[in-house]
């Protein structure tokens, strides 16, 4: 195989700043796609504790625990924001409002990152 000579690597190198402006493109949905990624992640994880809390799921299981805890330190500020008498509701509520603002927060946080370009 032989190098190309020195006229065809200026064709490839583009004064105009393009070829920096499609890295920065493909970086920024990369970046994007890892936000709406993460958001759905924990959304997801929110949405398994309230399954688990909602239908008395085996606490001694390793999974519904994990998982538990995980949900447990994603749901930070909106734990106890409603009080009901029922515990059941007080976590549908809670960690459901928590999960959609996760949603919705990593949805806008990667409509503003592939802006960037």
């Amino acid at each position: 195989m032989s190098r190309p000579g020195p006229a065809a690597r200026s064709e490839r190198r583009r004064p105009d700043g393009e070829g920096l402006r499609t890295g920065l493109g493909r970086a920024t949905g990369v970046l994007a796609t890892l936000v709406a990624v993460a958001a759905t992640v924990i959304a997801v994880v929110l949405a398994l504790h309230i399954a688990f809390v909602v239908f008395s799921a085996n606490q001694a299981n390793p999974i519904v625990h994990r998982v538990n805890d995980w949900a447990h330190g994603l749901a930070w500020e909106f734990r106890d924001m409603f009080t009901p008498k029922d515990r059941r509701v007080a976590v549908l509520v809670d960690y459901g409002i928590a999960a959609v603002v996760y949603l919705i927060a990593g949805r806008i946080v990667a409509g503003l990152i592939r802006r960037i370009r």
